[in-house]
C-alpha cells in the first residue's frame, strides 16, 4: 500500500516522487521505458539552483541567443550575468528518476491502464516484462503522464480536451563552429515556412544538437521543415542520431484534481509557457507543487487540499502566462507581425527585461520607466506606427 502512485516519471513525476519520499511517504513511479520526449534542452539558472542540477548534467551553455526573423535578419542577444543550461533528455530525465529512486521511491516499469476504485483504491498497470495486469494500492495518485494525459483525460475536467503544438526534432551530431553554427548559441527561427504559428529552434547539446519546430496547424509536414531547417542552418549533412515528436500543451488547465485522489502535475496540467514552449522548469515545479498538495491532504485528510498545487503554481506564475499568451496572440500570427517581434527585439530594454524574466522566472519590477518604453514600443509596432526592420 503506496501513499501517492506517481504515474509518469519525467522532470515532473520524478521531482514529485522524490519530494513526497524525502517527507517521509512511500511513493511508486510508475514509467514506460525508453521514451525520450523532444525538446529543446534549455533550462534557466533558477531551475539549476531550486532542484540542485549538478553541472555534470549540462551538456553545454548558452551566452546568446538569437533570433531569425521571417527576412532573415538576425538579432544576437547576450545572455547576461550568467548562462542558460543545456541538457539531453535522454539522460536528464533518468538522472532524475534515479535520484527519485535513491531517496527511496519504488521505481516500477510498466503502463498506466485506469484506476480502480472497486476495493479501495489502485492503480492497474501493464508489466513491462511479462505483459500481465497488476495492481498497485494507494490513497493518492499524481497523474504526471504528458500532454495527452491518460490520468487527466479520465479523471479531471477539461483534462481530455487540452490544446496543444505537435513539436518535432530531430538530435544531430553537431558540427564545429562555423558562422551558421555556435555551440554556445540558441538559434531561435520565427518564419511561416518552417512554422505557421510557432517557430523553430537550433539548440547546442555539447556534442550534439537539436533541431527541430512545432506547430498547431493541421498538415504541415514536420519533417519537411526541419529538414528546411537544417538547409538552411547548413546542418543537413549531420549525421542525425534519432528522430522524435510529442504534443506540446498550450495552456495550464483550470482545474488540476479530481476533488478525490487525483492530483495533476507538468504536461498533464498543461504548464508549458505560451510563446517560448519552455517547459522542463515548469514541469518540475509543477511535480513539486503537486507533492506539496499531495503531502498536506495526506496530513489533512481534506481532499480540497489537492488544489493547492494549482493555486501555488498560478501564485508565482500566472502573470508570466498571461504576458507570454498575449505575445504569441499578437506576433505569431503572420511573418510580418515575426518581423515586427524579432524588430522589437533590437531594442536593449526588451533584451534585458526578457532574459532577467527568463532566468530568474519573475517579471521584472525594478525599472518601470524601462516597461513603459516597451509598452509604447510594442504598440507602435503592433499599429504598423514604425517599420520594421529588414535585412
Amino acid at each position: 500500500m503506496f501513499d501517492v502512485v506517481v504515474v509518469g516519471g519525467g522532470p515532473s513525476g520524478a521531482i514529485a516522487a522524490e519530494d513526497l519520499v524525502r517527507s517521509g511517504h512511500s511513493v511508486a513511479l510508475l514509467d514506460r521505458a525508453g521514451r525520450i520526449k523532444p525538446c529543446g534542452g534549455a533550462i534557466p539558472p533558477r531551475l539549476i539552483a531550486d532542484f540542485a542540477i549538478p553541472d555534470s548534467q549540462i551538456v553545454a551553455k548558452v551566452n546568446t541567443a538569437r533570433m531569425i526573423s521571417p527576412t532573415g535578419r538576425q538579432v544576437d542577444i547576450p545572455i547576461e550575468n550568467g548562462y542558460v543550461g543545456m541538457v539531453d533528455r535522454e539522460h536528464f530525465d533518468e538522472y532524475l528518476r534515479t535520484r527519485a529512486t535513491d531517496a527511496g521511491a519504488t521505481r516500477i516499469t510498466g503502463t498506466y491502464l485506469r484506476i480502480d476504485r472497486s476495493d479501495g483504491t489502485a492503480v492497474i498497470y501493464r508489466d513491462k516484462d511479462t505483459g500481465e495486469e497488476r495492481r498497485l494500492p494507494t490513497t493518492l495518485i499524481i497523474g504526471a503522464d504528458g500532454a495527452r494525459s491518460n490520468v487527466a483525460r479520465t479523471e479531471v475536467p477539461g483534462g481530455d480536451t487540452i490544446p496543444y503544438v505537435i513539436a518535432y526534432h530531430e538530435i544531430i551530431e553537431a558540427p564545429a563552429a562555423t558562422l551558421a553554427y555556435d555551440p554556445k548559441r540558441c538559434d531561435v527561427i520565427y518564419d511561416g515556412a518552417i512554422s505557421p504559428d510557432f517557430y523553430g529552434w537550433v539548440f547546442p547539446h555539447g556534442a550534439q544538437a537539436s533541431v527541430g519546430m512545432g506547430t498547431q496547424v493541421a498538415g504541415v509536414d514536420l519533417k519537411a521543415a526541419t529538414a528546411a531547417l537544417r538547409a538552411a542552418s547548413g546542418l543537413t549533412d549531420c549525421k542525425t542520431i534519432r528522430r522524435e515528436g510529442a504534443p506540446i500543451p498550450l495552456k495550464p488547465l483550470d482545474r488540476w484534481d479530481n476533488g478525490r485522489d487525483v492530483v495533476l502535475a507538468g504536461d498533464a496540467a498543461g504548464v508549458v509557457a505560451p510563446s517560448s514552449g519552455e517547459g522542463i522548469y515548469y514541469a518540475m515545479v509543477g511535480g513539486r507543487v503537486a507533492a506539496t498538495a499531495a503531502a498536506a491532504c495526506l496530513k489533512t485528510g481534506r481532499v480540497s487540499d489537492l488544489k493547492l498545487a494549482r493555486s501555488l503554481f498560478m501564485r508565482e506564475h500566472k502573470q508570466v502566462f498571461r504576458v507570454l499568451a498575449a505575445m504569441q496572440k499578437a506576433y505569431y500570427r503572420s511573418d510580418d507581425r515575426r518581423e515586427r517581434f524579432v524588430s522589437l527585439c533590437h531594442d536593449v530594454d526588451v533584451q534585458r527585461l526578457t532574459f532577467e524574466a527568463y532566468m530568474n522566472k519573475k517579471l521584472v519590477k525594478a525599472r518601470p520607466m524601462a516597461h513603459v518604453k516597451i509598452g509604447l514600443k510594442n504598440l507602435a509596432h503592433l499599429l504598423r506606427l514604425v517599420p520594421a526592420r529588414r535585412v
